[in-house]
């Protein structure tokens, strides 16, 4: 919204600069995006008037001139612009002048005839980038007067960046109850006389879309003279709004629009074949557009029709069959309000933004279109004449106004500051919101032209910024501080991510959305969780593996030429299970490249699946976790398996497929793991045990077993059969070779064993071992021998 300051002191002048009175509309949420003059800086630039022009006797392109400027003589001032003539009225910059570029007016001789000041144009006043001679200005402009004050070139221009909630400001009214409200400062009302009805004639009026209209007011307007001209002071206003003057009809149109917010059309009658109809389009209907723009409508587009036709887009722009021009004798003035949700889009479907849709969109005070078409009459018949007719009206079901009830504890509450109730009071007196007391309560019934006031959080909104939030006082928060209970059953996972990064990870954040198709390469997954409205069409699923986007960060990396990555990421997973959506909480991490960093003290060797099986071990001490072979989509089928802590699964470790590998551009093998975050957060209670001060006994057993069978397996049924004594069990060889039958292998065994209270005897220790061989047997192990 742009306006002209002098045009807003004419409503409300407090007295404030115009850089306070921009910080007191920014700091109540009107943003002054920018505050700029009008003109560039000149002085001593007056009215001129040429009384006599003779040729120059030594200048064939020059002329001699005599002006009046308001003193006793005229002045004599050479120029050569072709446009000069007796009579005109032109800027005349005196002797002593500073044109814009600090170019001052001096004295001069201008071969040989004196020259005691200069015609300008209004490119040289740096009003325009061009221009071809002088500047002609109008027959009554006052000989003399400075010319900044003849056409308040002092003025300057607010641009205010409107947020959507605050359309009662899109008209100068709106923004002078405002900067009224904010100041204190009297608001002088808009002289809106109702005009006499000299016309019986009125056009028939219906409307089929009573939601989208539910309130139309038209009035016929005969024998207006639509060749008149605009006002200088409308055109002033018009275009330091950035609107350009087209003739005086829309001008005055687009004036009462900039003036109380409220679009207006007009009608050539002429043009129009029987009544005023507001409808929905039908499909197939088209209308060529006052930009000349032809579109074609469908239902959910609401029209301006007659008998015969389309003649505008609702609440958008006109058509180009039906609008005023120069030749037109009858006007047909339109004031309406349009639902804002009939409206919201619909000039955006045709590539339109107008200044009509910008307003309907946002919503029009609708107590005020009767008004508008009053002062728009006002202003047709005094500029252009005519007879005007009485105001058809048709009106249904406007936007009711709910009462919003409001707690002065409430306000205290949010605020942080006290307000009493005549504070309260004064505030939305200022505000002209209809309001009753009770005691501390409020019940404000919100006015018409405020659609953004539904609830209290928003009458708390206005009291602090009518206060101002400037004077609301900065307060420290104050707290007790108390210490957080600490589970020892929960480890924190900071602690987690620490271990992490002290092993050489770094930690990424990536989308929880991935595409459909990497979800189903990489996890196998063929019913992922999908989006009713995804960001883009490569993230319309919902991820049930943080893999895909570690594989993502990874390729990210290796475009980067980093030839050695590690990577974790904690988040959440998505599935369906019975119809319900489960979230869990994982941890994932990915290695890719040497399993050290390049150095002199160790050969470079690449990262393999037992480095990314430390890695995991390392999450977890003290528990003892197990590694069974399985199969995953993602991972190579010879080197996978599945983690197990106890009896649960808890998640997968292994290397990626080569398919894959391949597909997704990974030069090198990379492992990747996936942990469940409830099992690796889980903890146990520390419990004293008592310190041996006894030596331990070490027994070793190698046994040969069949290629099939896993070490894993011996170790479970050693531990099975809870021998007497037994402290640790540990694989620490495996053979194959010389000596063992093929498709067999030979597995070493360190057994511990140890008393707290003494010294074990052989025939103590015996009877243990005893038992860990026949448990060996059982399993189908033979002693080595």
């Amino acid at each position: 919204m742009k306006f002209s300051e002098n045009w807003l002191r004419t409503w409300v002048n407090p007295d404030l600069s115009s850089e306070a009175l921009g910080h007191v509309l920014t700091m109540a949420g009107l943003e002054v995006e920018a505050l700029e003059p009008v003109a560039p800086a000149f002085s001593n630039v007056v009215v001129g008037e040429v009384l006599e022009v003779v040729k120059h006797p030594n200048a064939d392109r020059l002329n001699v001139c005599q002006v009046n400027v308001g003193e006793a003589a005229p002045l004599n001032i050479v120029c050569g612009a072709a446009n000069v003539a007796v009579g005109v009225k032109v800027p005349c910059a005196r002797i002593g002048a500073v044109l814009p570029g600090d170019f001052v007016i001096k004295q001069a001789k201008v071969r040989n005839v004196e020259s005691f000041g200069m015609l300008c144009s209004e490119k040289e006043l740096g009003l325009a980038d061009e221009s071809e001679g002088l500047w002609l200005l109008p027959d009554d402009a006052p000989v003399g007067k400075t010319l900044r004050e003849y056409l308040e070139l002092d003025d300057k221009l607010f641009t205010l960046k409107l947020t959507p909630n605050r359309s009662d400001c899109s008209g100068m009214v709106g923004i002078a109850r405002e900067v009224a409200a904010l100041t204190g400062s009297e608001l002088k009302p808009l002289d809106i006389r109702t005009q006499p009805v000299t016309l019986s004639e009125q056009l028939p009026v219906s409307i089929a879309d009573a939601f989208g209209c539910p309130l139309y007011c038209g009035r016929l307007v005969r024998g207006v003279n639509a060749a008149a001209v605009t006002p200088d002071w409308m055109l002033r206003r018009l275009e330091r709004s950035g609107l350009r003057g087209i003739s005086a009809v829309v001008d005055i149109t687009n004036y009462v629009m900039l003036e109380m917010g409220q679009p207006m059309h007009a009608f050539d009658v002429a043009k129009l074949s029987g009544g005023i109809t507001v409808r929905s389009a039908s499909k197939g209907e088209e209308l060529t557009l006052l930009n000349e723009q032809n579109v074609k409508l469908d239902e959910e587009v609401m029209v301006i029709a007659d008998d015969a036709r389309v003649l505008a887009l609702a609440g958008i722009m006109g058509g180009q069959g039906s609008g005023v021009d120069t030749a037109t004798r009858d006007v047909f003035l339109e004031s309406a309000f349009f639902h804002p949700d009939a409206i919201a889009g619909r000039a955006r479907r045709f590539g339109l933004a107008t200044d009509s849709s910008f307003r309907f969109e946002r919503g029009v005070d609708f107590a005020a279109t009767r008004q508008a078409m009053e002062r728009a009459t006002q202003l047709l018949v005094e500029i252009c004449g005519g007879s005007a007719g009485p105001i058809s009206e048709v009106c249904g079901q406007l936007p009711s106004r709910t009462p919003i009830a409001l707690r002065r504890s409430r306000v205290a509450r949010v605020l942080g500051i006290a307000l009493d109730n005549q504070q309260i009071a004064a505030l939305f007196k200022r505000l002209q919101f209809d309001f009753t007391a009770n005691g501390d309560d409020f019940r404000v019934t919100p006015p018409s032209f405020r659609f953004d006031l539904s609830i209290e959080a928003d009458l708390i909104e206005e009291l602090a910024r009518l206060h101002g939030y400037d004077h609301i006082p900065a307060q420290a928060p104050e707290a007790a501080f108390t210490v957080l209970p600490y589970s020892e059953l929960q480890r924190p996972l900071s602690q987690i991510r620490n271990l992490l990064v002290a092993r050489d990870y770094q930690e990424i954040v990536s989308y929880a959305f991935l595409d459909a198709q990497v979800e189903r390469e990489l996890c196998g997954n063929e019913h992922p969780v999908t989006l009713q409205n995804p960001i883009a069409s490569n993230l319309a699923v919902m991820r049930s593996s943080l893999i895909g986007g570690l594989v993502g960060a990874l390729r990210f990396n290796l475009n980067r030429k980093q030839s050695r990555v590690r990577l974790f990421e904690v988040g959440a997973c998505f599935a369906k299970v019975d119809d319900e959506y489960v979230q869990t909480q994982r941890l994932s991490g990915l290695s890719y490249g040497d399993a050290q960093s390049e150095q002199w003290g160790v050969s470079a060797r690449p990262v393999d699946f037992f480095d990314a099986k430390a890695d995991v071990q390392a999450l977890f001490p003290p528990q003892v976790l197990r590694f069974v072979a399985a199969t995953h989509p993602a991972l190579h089928p010879g080197r996978s398996a599945q983690i197990y802590c106890g009896d649960q699964v808890i998640g997968w470790l292994g290397e990626l497929h080569p398919h894959w590998q391949q597909q997704y551009d990974i030069p090198r093998a990379c492992l990747w793991f996936e942990l469940d975050l409830d099992a690796l957060t889980r903890s146990r209670v520390p419990m004293m045990s008592e310190i041996a001060k006894f030596l331990p006994v070490r027994r070793d057993l190698a046994v040969v077993v069949d290629e099939a069978v896993t070490a894993q397996t011996l170790l479970d049924a050693m531990q099975q059969c809870s021998a007497p004594y037994v402290t640790e069990l540990a694989l620490f060889d495996v053979y194959r070779g010389k000596g063992v039958e093929q498709g067999k292998k030979s597995l070493a065994f360190r057994v511990l064993l140890q008393d707290t209270h003494k010294t074990l005897s052989e025939s103590e220790i015996e009877p243990s071992i005893a038992q860990l061989v026949e448990a060996l047997q059982k399993s189908g192990a033979q002693l080595r021998m």
